[in-house]
């Protein structure tokens, strides 16, 4: 198939112009070869990322994560990524977090953010959550124990944690969270992880794409280890 029409599947999903300034969503590695036979989805683009695309006889990789700097010996594949303008589309990121948690229901949208208006205990949602990230951490320092507006911003989104509040929020749902942001933090924030919080979207562009093109998987795991 013609690469430029399976970007079109992907662009029509998730506009460019959606994407932050500081971002470099789009192409990141274009060869002159037009035909894909088969495509290696990915949440980030890695050396080992790389040489499974290569192995399996792939003749593209498309990821959510960009490179901002790309090695010599990644430029004779060609590589796509979605990045936050894949966050910010209707159907996204976030949105797909909640509805593996939740079903398809309605939410608030407000940038980045998604609010559920829900009813929940802390010993539910913490169940929810696990069943995403057995590696879930928390923060509860107003000791709350039942939600009823939950922000959520997937990867990296302690920096909303304030902005829900200001919506009225009681809890947020991000994937990185740091030691002061959560000392500050007047809501229940809860850290389900980077990778956790991102690696279903790999299913969004098999979704976009299964119809028109053989996928592969990239093997990928979270680059922390447990003790």
């Amino acid at each position: 198939m013609d690469k430029y029409k399976i970007i079109k599947l992907i662009e029509d999903f998730a506009p460019l112009e959606l994407q932050e300034k500081w971002d470099c969503s789009g192409w990141i590695v274009e060869t002159p070869s037009k035909k894909v036979a088969k495509i290696m989805l990915a949440l980030t683009v890695t050396k080992a990322v790389v040489e499974q695309a290569k192995n399996n006889h792939c003749d593209m990789i498309i990821s959510h994560h960009p490179l901002f700097e790309v090695p010599i010996e990644f430029k004779n594949i060609d590589i796509y990524c979605a990045h936050t303008n894949m966050d910010k589309t209707n159907g996204g990121t976030t949105d797909t977090l909640i509805e593996n948690l939740f079903g398809k229901i309605e939410t608030q949208k407000d940038e980045f953010l998604r609010i559920v208006e829900t009813n929940i205990s802390l010993s539910e949602f913490v169940k929810k959550l696990k069943q995403i990230s057995p590696n879930l951490r928390y923060t509860n320092n107003n000791k709350t124990q039942n939600f009823n507006k939950i922000g959520f911003c997937a990867g990296s989104g302690s920096e909303f944690i304030q902005q829900a509040e200001d919506l009225g929020c009681n809890a947020f749902v991000t994937g990185d969270m740091k030691f002061h942001t959560a000392i500050d933090s007047n809501i229940t924030v809860f850290d389900i992880g980077h990778f956790e919080s991102e690696i279903l979207i790999p299913k969004i562009f098999e979704n976009l794409l299964k119809d028109n093109i053989n996928i592969l998987y990239a093997k990928e795991c979270s680059p922390f280890l447990y003790a």
